[in-house]
């Protein structure tokens, strides 16, 4: 019989540390600091306190980092970050990079957007340890060809990740519109994408207006919604006439 989400990582998983091991790790570190009496965000201490801030709202929420929230704290900060994901079995370190707008990963940009997205889960979040290509700012420096876009990573995670919900900054009453100037080249736009970005090119519309166009539901319109901002390409406005609560009663109810 063959499994529903057969391994997705074919090519260079044996290279990657288990997500046993990593687990393992974590808890001999995270014993040391107890030991040591210091605080858990030690590994995060190099970053600016409003990053921080940011990445410790997981915790204080009581639940574990969403990775599309993680992403978006480093783009607003303009910090690399480098963030170990947990697929399959092993670990992936994904490094982002928001100035040059670039990732680097172990696996092939292909390998990584053709896997599991919906799978993929934050295991730690730290300083990044390496440095984009071009730069010599005394971190590591990493093969370049291992470095891929930014881009078209975010925005797959956006549409097929695990997360299906607005992120906290577009939530509310909102109405939205696609920047006159957003470039989308280079990403995966088809069908009803292409319409509904030029639609929202066009016109600033609310959630339940772009959940009820063809091809579209609520959850679709907001994992769009998603994409569109963590490329830049999305202006949010609370004043304008369509903005309204997202929420709303289903048909029928």
């Amino acid at each position: 019989m063959t499994h529903q989400f057969p391994s997705t990582l074919p090519v260079g998983a044996s290279e990657l540390m288990r997500v046993s091991d990593f687990r393992r790790y974590l808890q001999e570190q995270q014993a040391l600091i107890d030991r040591a009496d210091r605080s858990p965000a030690t590994r995060l201490s190099s970053l600016s306190p409003s990053l921080l801030l940011d990445l410790l709202r997981f915790e204080r929420e009581g639940r574990g980092s969403d990775l599309l929230e993680v992403i978006a704290a480093a783009l607003r900060h303009n910090k690399r970050l480098l963030i170990h994901l947990a697929l399959d079995g092993h670990v992936i370190p994904l490094t982002v990079f928001p100035v040059e707008r670039l990732a680097h990963c172990p696996l092939t940009s292909e390998q990584l957007l053709s896997s599991r997205l919906s799978g993929l889960e934050v295991m730690q979040v730290e300083p990044a340890l390496l440095s984009a290509p071009g730069h010599n700012d005394r971190a590591l420096v990493a093969d370049a060809a291992l470095f891929s876009p930014l881009g078209p990573l975010i925005w797959a995670l956006a549409l097929r990740g695990a997360r299906d919900s607005l992120l906290p900054e577009l939530a509310g009453n909102a109405a939205y519109r696609v920047t006159p100037v957003a470039d989308l080249q280079g990403l995966d736009l088809g069908g009803t994408l292409t319409a509904a970005v030029a639609r929202l090119r066009r016109e600033t519309t609310n959630l339940r207006e772009i959940s009820e166009w063809p091809g579209f539901d609520r959850e679709r319109a907001m994992r769009l919604l998603n994409a569109l901002y963590l490329q830049a390409a999305l202006m949010v406005t609370r004043s304008h006439p369509a903005a309204t609560n997202e929420s709303w009663r289903s048909h029928g109810s």
